[in-house]
């Protein structure tokens, strides 16, 4: 009958629970990266839009 090897099996739970960790770290930073990439975006569009909604109103009245 075969034994088990418990030390690889443990060796394999810590090598998915250090994938996982590093996985959710970068996550993170990702996120993060994001987030202020995202600010200055939607900064942007904020601005194109309150342009685009300018431009719209003066059509409005002008085919009234």
């Amino acid at each position: 009958m075969a034994r088990n090897n418990y030390s690889y099996e443990k060796y394999q739970r810590e090598l998915a629970k250090k994938k996982k960790k590093e996985a959710k770290r970068q996550k993170k930073l990702d996120r993060a990266a994001g987030i202020v990439e995202e600010k200055s975006e939607s900064i942007n569009e904020d601005e194109e839009n309150a342009e685009n909604e300018t431009n719209e109103e003066e059509t409005d009245i002008e085919e009234s």
